[in-house]
This record gives C-alpha cells, sequence and structure tokens, in this order.
C-alpha cells in the first residue's frame, strides 16, 4: 500500500454553490480552544517537507448533492516528484462547504484555524502529532457505510494524528516512501498499482466538538478513479480529490 497565533486571515478560491446543511454548535462542547504545542517540531519539518515562505493557493471547490457537500482539492502539489518542494493545503470545514486557509506549513503548526492539511495522498489532521488543535477522526469500521451514518454512534472514540515514536522518530505508513506518516485518515486507500479508493466512511470532530462524516470519492482526475479501481490501473494526474461528506 501507497498507504499539524492564530489566523488572522483565511479562505481562499472556493466555489461554494450554497449549504447543504447547517452544524448546529450549540449542542455540542468544544474540544479544546486553546492551542497546544506540537511535539517533534523539528523533525517534522524535515520529515514532511516543510516550509516557511510558501502559501498554497490551489483550487478548492463545493457543490452540492443533497444533505452532502462535495468538495474537490487540488493536492497534486506539482505532481510525486516535485512535491517535497511545494506547500501543504490547508482547509477547514464550514457550514457553507470547505474553505482553503491561507497559511504556511511552519505557521500552521502554531494554528487552530484548520481542520485538514493535504498533499498528494497524505490527510493530516489538526492534532496530536500533526497540528496544535484537537481535530481527531474515526475509522468507522465494518458494519458502516456512509449512508448508515445518520448520527455520531454511542460510544465512539476519536484519534488523533500519532506517528512519531517518543524519541521524534516517524512512523511511516505502508507506502514505503519517506515522509509518509501513518495518519489516522490512512485507511482511505487500497493499491493496485494506483490508488484505489476503499470507501471506508470516517467521522471527523473539529476542535469546536461539530462531528462531520467523510468519505473519500476520488483521488485521480477525469474518470480516473473508477478506471483504477476497476482495472488496477491508470494514466490520469493523481492529487485532485474529491470529498463527500455533511455534518452530523
Amino acid at each position: 500500500m501507497i498507504t499539524a497565533l492564530l489566523l488572522l486571515a483565511c479562505t481562499g478560491k472556493s466555489d461554494d454553490t450554497g449549504s447543504a446543511n447547517d452544524s448546529d454548535t450549540s449542542a455540542v462542547d468544544a474540544v479544546c480552544e486553546e492551542p497546544t504545542d506540537v511535539p517533534c517540531v523539528d523533525e517534522m519539518i524535515l520529515d514532511l517537507s516543510l516550509h516557511d515562505d510558501k502559501v498554497s493557493d490551489a483550487d478548492v471547490a463545493n457543490t452540492t448533492d443533497g444533505a452532502d457537500f462535495l468538495t474537490t482539492v487540488d493536492a497534486s502539489a506539482g505532481g510525486m516528484s516535485n512535491a517535497s518542494d511545494n506547500p501543504w493545503v490547508y482547509i477547514k470545514f464550514t457550514a457553507d462547504g470547505a474553505v482553503r486557509v491561507d497559511i504556511d506549513d511552519e505557521s500552521a503548526l502554531e494554528s487552530m484555524d484548520w481542520d485538514m492539511a493535504l498533499r498528494r495522498f497524505i490527510l493530516r489532521l489538526n492534532g496530536g502529532d500533526s497540528g496544535p488543535s484537537c481535530v481527531g477522526a474515526a475509522v468507522m469500521g465494518d458494519g458502516y457505510t456512509y449512508e448508515d451514518l445518520a448520527e455520531v454512534p454511542e460510544g465512539i472514540t476519536f484519534a488523533m494524528d500519532d506517528y512519531y515514536t517518543d524519541d521524534c522518530t516517524i512512523v511511516n505508513d505502508s507506502s514505503g516512501l519517506p515522509g509518509s506518516p501513518q495518519v489516522v485518515m490512512g485507511p482511505w486507500w487500497g493499491y493496485e498499482n494506483c490508488l484505489t479508493t476503499t470507501g471506508q466512511p470516517f467521522l471527523i470532530q473539529q476542535a469546536d466538538g461539530s462531528v462531520l462524516k467523510l468519505r473519500v470519492e476520488a483521488y485521480y482526475g477525469g474518470d480516473g478513479q473508477e478506471e483504477c479501481n476497476s482495472t488496477g490501473t491508470t494514466n490520469e494526474e493523481g492529487g485532485y480529490f474529491t470529498f463527500r461528506w455533511a455534518f452530523l
């Protein structure tokens, strides 16, 4: 398998078509309200090729499909060979769709104003080893589909990214690629000569306590994902995510 100072200004280009649903944050308690120190910062800057002089201007766009948002994010980062020279894309999930947060990689390590960072196939959440907030995810196992998740099941535990050992040695995923940490959102993909989508649903809990469900619909542009899933190969460029998601 080819298996994180508050921000002063945020949103970038986004094709918002209106709110698919409204997140009612009045009924939930905040998980955290102040940023915490991120461990292993020096190591992360090197391991994940973080930048302090570049801010992504990648496209983030939203459409709606019934109660769901369909969000596309260009996390291609100039292609696999150029990814380390390009910044991560930072997004926040809002009642009006996902918006790009315009921030450089190192400043993001002190900001709670983003939920997810993307570059190529890696999805980091703003918490634990990835960021100073407390955004976490639950990987919904057998017995759950995206469509089944109409509310947050009882007893769900949200995990934050945890890919550094106590001595700040990175724990890589099974891709075999350097700088590819074992993140909570890793189970979105499989590998058969190309990145297949597993259909794995996730629940993501934001710092304010709001919870959304999310499924990765595509990683390749055009018809590349369907081709990859059905044949195990595609000539389409990767890093072009499509997410289906909705607040619960």
